[in-house]
């Protein structure tokens, strides 16, 4: 539940990384605060940025701060944190989409859920969530219905789609429940003129969450069966691109139509950070400060690298003869993160690697490993934030779907000096609050 909008903090300015600070700690302790310690399990960074947009209508006041005390997280230093209308509607939103996670779950019977006491018990912390949710939701104005009604439409579209049908068709619950959640943030900010603006960078951010999802998931889907939305309805990845795209030249446009009084941390997130997540689920950047080479998009000169991903037509597939952006990665016929790491066949796992058989003498192809319970991935999830794991491991395993996976600030590269990677120019917005000076 980390959200696709993870910004590593060195493209962040001080000040920028600290206000991010402040409404990621604020959302976890609302969750506390309103709910209980358990709850903070929910936490997540897309949540945070309703409570973003909150404030970012509002201006930061002094009501809208108060100091946390020491915490694990901030290396036992105190901050201070986000409080007040964005960072209760934040949990309530998250609560509510965290519920019906769990449902679906239980419905998979994954991992430890397909026992009935587990199962159980996960229904009763769903319901629990459910109304947790939407007595939050009601303090504040907001009918959490919405968002319950687009997850229950979601199992009925997708048990529907098939070939040629419209992978927008798939998104639309998505959208629509993150819509009203934009939304509502103009009405807590006592700005109505922003709600239809909002509203619409909601819908297309709902659906970049559904499509980087997607795209993400589409070769462990494919391994172990699941339902993948791209397979389903035959879509490409370029098409996937266009989509993405789109959205993001959409949610831009809708930002410049809002009025806010201070959008700085708005704009970075939804803006830049978004983009960032895009190139990062195509495999076509990884740092938008880092020096181009392996794993970070094309390389100056390239004949077949394209501004976003394969030119078509390209022999090899990718940004080299391996494909993908990693020289050692994507269809590296050694697969994995290096020449005989990962999926390869000497890898762990592999055929000829540790624990590891040649098909005649009874092995096979390495198995995806199956992804976690909901109560097992929240153990999981608890012990990878608590030792910080999730910021700076060089790879740790994800708590729920146990994909590999990297620390999201673990040897970030991002130079403060020079403007590579930023594109405020191309969007128009007169960007100063862009880390690069002179943007």
């Amino acid at each position: 539940m980390f959200g696709i909008v993870r910004p590593c903090t060195h493209r962040l300015t001080d000040g920028l990384k600290t206000e991010w600070m402040a409404h990621l700690c604020g959302l976890c302790l609302a969750l506390r605060a309103d709910h209980g310690q358990f709850a903070r399990v929910v936490t997540n960074y897309d949540g945070l940025i309703v409570s973003v947009l909150t404030e970012a209508q509002t201006g930061v006041t002094e009501a809208g701060r108060r100091k946390a005390g020491p915490c694990a997280l901030r290396a036992m230093r105190t901050a201070p944190v986000a409080r007040g209308e964005g960072a209760r509607l934040a949990a309530a939103v998250s609560l509510v989409l965290a519920s019906a996670k769990v449902r679906d779950h239980v419905a998979d019977r994954d991992g430890l859920l397909a026992r009935r006491p587990v199962a159980a018990a996960a229904r009763r912390v769903a319901r629990s969530w459910d109304k947790a949710g939407a007595r939050t939701g009601r303090d504040l104005g907001f009918d959490t219905a919405v968002l319950v009604d687009a997850v229950d439409r979601q199992t009925g579209i997708e048990a529907l789609a098939g070939p040629g049908t419209s992978l927008l068709a798939v998104t639309e619950p998505t959208e629509t429940a993150t819509a009203a959640a934009f939304a509502h943030t103009a009405v807590l900010a006592g700005r109505p003129g922003n709600a239809a603006p909002l509203a619409e960078a909601g819908r297309l951010f709902g659906r970049l969450a559904h499509l980087l999802d997607a795209v993400e998931d589409q070769a462990a889907d494919t391994a172990t069966g699941a339902w993948n939305p791209l397979t389903a309805t035959g879509t490409s990845r370029e098409e996937a691109r266009r989509l993405a795209d789109d959205a993001l030249h959409g949610i831009r446009l809708a930002l410049k139509d809002a009025e806010f009084a201070d959008g700085k941390l708005a704009h970075v997130l939804l803006a830049h950070e978004l983009r960032t997540s895009v190139d990062r689920a195509f495999g076509t950047t990884s740092c938008s400060h880092g020096t181009p080479g392996a794993g970070q998009g094309p390389v100056p000169g390239n004949p077949y690298a394209g501004p976003h991903g394969p030119v078509p037509g390209n022999p090899y597939g990718g940004d080299n003869p391996y494909g993908g952006d990693n020289p050692y990665g994507g269809d590296n016929p050694y697969g994995g993160s290096g020449p005989y790491g990962g999926g390869g066949p000497m890898g762990p796992g592999g055929p000829m690697g540790p624990g590891g058989l040649p098909p005649q003498f009874g092995g096979g192809a390495p198995q995806a490993p199956k992804p976690r319970g909901f109560l097992a991935g929240c153990a999981m999830f608890t012990w990878l934030f608590c030792t910080c794991q999730i910021c700076c491991a060089k790879k740790y395993e994800g708590p729920w779907s146990r994909k590999k996976r990297e620390g999201c600030c673990y040897d970030c590269d991002c130079g403060d000096g020079g403007c590579s990677g930023c594109d405020c120019g191309d969007c128009g917005c007169d960007c100063c609050c862009c880390p690069c000076d002179g943007c």
